[in-house]
């Protein structure tokens, strides 16, 4: 397999994280290629990718990518496009991250729009995956549809799900609940016969088994992500702050390697970072703060979704879905 196109120079941590994560993966017997200066410390025994720019957290997605041509995020879409890599990841500007790999790789025939896939841990049973988490701020209500279908594809392909139960994310179960748009894509839904569709659900359901794919916008998929991640930040940190009082201290011994456990299941790390759907390439975009767990695991997802073929799922599915329409 070709290798995986690493931004070195993405994140809050990069790159001495996203190196030591690469480091690691090569390690694995993952083929690694970094994206960066010429001038990279630290990299002995990598293949670089030369990169003279570098698109910042806080700069304009798309300006930036038109602008900053020599970016590592332009070369490393490119060398997916190109046949020098096989999968591109970053911890960079998320924003950047999507145009790149849209602008460069190009979307797949037959997909409206791409969409951000990030898996939500339900304790007890399979990840939920929601889409979009930021991709589209605005949607139409057949892109939502469409959205559905290749998360689909994906919580098949990554988490052996047969048949997974695809829910629309509404104020209510009910059918009639939501606004136009939500109202609209119900019936859409419905209707699609490549689909299990289960019908609305709310957002207390996706850390659950009652769900296997959740659907909406983009606006609304990444504040429900960011609330869900700072939710779980809190609730864990005051757990360990409330039992590692010292007359809890031997009910705390005993019971810390389950919560340690829980955290682990808990903790966006494991996962190693969203993909986006859509593209004619494989991407895979990391938090902002990851460090070398996260990008090791992140590559690991990118070789995974290599190997299974995840673009060409998604390309046979739309292809099928416009037949059968």
């Amino acid at each position: 397999m070709l290798p995986i196109a690493v931004d070195a120079m993405g994140g809050d941590k990069a790159p001495a994280e996203i190196l030591a994560g690469a480091r690691e993966a090569l390690a694995a017997g993952i083929e690694v290629v970094l994206v960066g200066p010429n001038d990279l410390a630290n990299r002995e025994g990598f293949e670089l990718i030369a990169a003279g720019e570098v698109i910042e957290m806080h700069e304009d997605a798309a300006s930036s990518v038109r602008n900053k041509k020599d970016s590592t995020l332009v070369r490393a879409a490119e060398a997916v496009r190109d046949g020098k890599a096989s999968a591109m990841i970053s911890a960079g500007n998320t924003g950047a991250t999507m145009a790149s790999a849209l602008l460069r790789m190009g979307r797949i025939e037959g997909v409206k729009r791409p969409a951000i896939a990030t898996p939500i841990p339900a304790p007890g049973t399979t990840p939920t995956v929601l889409l979009d988490a930021g991709a589209n701020a605005e949607v139409e209500p057949e892109w939502l549809v469409q959205f559905g279908l290749m998360g689909s594809v994906y919580a098949d392909a990554r988490f052996g799900i047969k048949n997974p139960r695809v829910g629309l994310l509404s104020i209510g179960e009910e059918p009639g609940k939501g606004d136009t748009l939500r109202k609209q894509a119900f019936e859409l839904f419905s209707s699609a016969k490549d689909l299990n569709f289960i019908g609305n659900v709310e957002g207390r359901d996706i850390m659950t088994d009652k769900v296997d794919v959740v659907v909406t916008d983009g606006f609304t998929g990444n504040v429900t992500l960011k609330t869900l991640e700072g939710t779980m930040r809190g609730v864990v940190k005051a757990l360990f702050a409330a039992i590692g009082a010292p007359e809890y201290k031997v009910h705390a011994d005993g019971i810390m390697p389950a919560l340690l456990s829980l955290y682990s299941i808990f903790d966006p790390d494991t996962y190693g970072g969203a993909i986006l759907l859509g593209v004619d390439g494989v991407c895979i975009i990391s938090h902002g703060s990851s460090g070398s767990r996260a990008m090791l695991n992140g590559i690991k997802v990118a070789k995974e979704m290599v190997e299974v073929d995840m673009v060409g799922k998604i390309r046979r599915a739309v292809q099928a879905s416009k037949q059968s329409s």
